[in-house]
């Protein structure tokens, strides 16, 4: 049986999602349907191409190098079909200043060598500010740090994270009250999931601020923090990126956060915009 583009496109997400059940969830297939197209694939190239687990699956070695293949292709096919159909080039685009535009940079580059007349609009800012924009109708999509909340939005999430504090007096004391009382906290923006977190612990514990110092510049806020300036909050997927040494756990009803993928609720995504998520699913 010859492998067209729906089994690997459900190898590419079996693979991302390491879950057969959550891949034809995702691409509306019966579960036994898609595990029959997993089958026929290895059967195609005569190897084992995941390891089964009790919860979910992972790539063998063979497995990941036909994954970097497939990834390959699908971004060709794609591409095919946006330029036989002549669709526009144009992606406008948001992300949290926190998770920086530098982060998009290869899947920006590989779309403008694929479309050299790609336009591409880029706004960065807490996460309020995206989701207005969005519904504003002024981008298109975004990714963002936060927790679902526009019921005019859909929030696609795309990861787990978790909220740190952060601060070289952080490990001056033993209990969360003796951390943040009267300390200086520095925020980038009042409107974004960090400093309205924060707040809820503040109001919750029934603690006191020290002073409010608005710093715009997001990594700089972050080193301002380790020097011992004040405290911020931020998500731990990101201590390794800013080699970030001072940060304490955020209690467990306050840690949860998510990355979405948001769009307006009557938003259809563009060959281009599929791409581009595409490329960024390993966020």
């Amino acid at each position: 049986m010859n492998i067209d583009i729906s089994d690997i496109r459900s190898f590419v997400t079996v693979a991302e999602l390491k879950s057969i059940t959550a891949a034809a969830n995702k691409l509306n297939y019966l579960q036994s349907n898609m595990t029959a197209k997993i089958k026929k694939i290895e059967n195609h190239y005569k190897r084992q191409l995941f390891i089964r687990k009790p919860k979910g699956v992972e790539l063998t070695e063979s497995g990941m190098n036909l994954y970097a293949q497939y990834k390959k292709m699908i971004f060709t096919w794609e591409e095919t079909e946006n330029k036989i159909y002549q669709q526009e080039s144009v992606l406008r685009f948001g992300t949290n200043t926190s998770l920086g535009g530098m982060r998009f940079y290869p899947s920006f580059s590989q779309l403008y060598e694929a479309y050299p007349d790609l336009s591409i609009t880029m706004k960065t800012g807490p996460t309020g500010y995206i989701e207005d924009e969005i519904l504003a109708g002024n981008l298109d999509i975004a990714y963002a740090l936060g927790h679902p909340k526009h019921k005019n939005l859909q929030y696609i999430q795309k990861a787990d994270d978790q909220l740190v504090i952060i601060g070289k007096n952080m490990i001056n004391h033993d209990s969360l009250e003796e951390c943040l009382n009267h300390q200086n906290i520095l925020l980038a923006s009042e409107q974004c999931c960090y400093a309205t977190t924060l707040d809820s612990i503040y109001t919750d514990h029934k603690l006191k601020k020290g002073e409010l110092t608005h710093i715009y510049d997001h990594e700089a806020l972050i080193h301002f923090t380790q020097l011992g300036m004040g405290i911020s909050m931020i998500a731990k997927s990101l201590i390794e990126k800013y080699n970030i040494q001072y940060y304490r756990e955020t209690p467990e009803q306050y840690r949860d956060i998510g990355l979405y993928l948001i769009a307006r609720h009557d938003h259809v995504f563009t060959p281009i915009e599929k791409q581009f998520i595409g490329l960024n699913d390993s966020l």
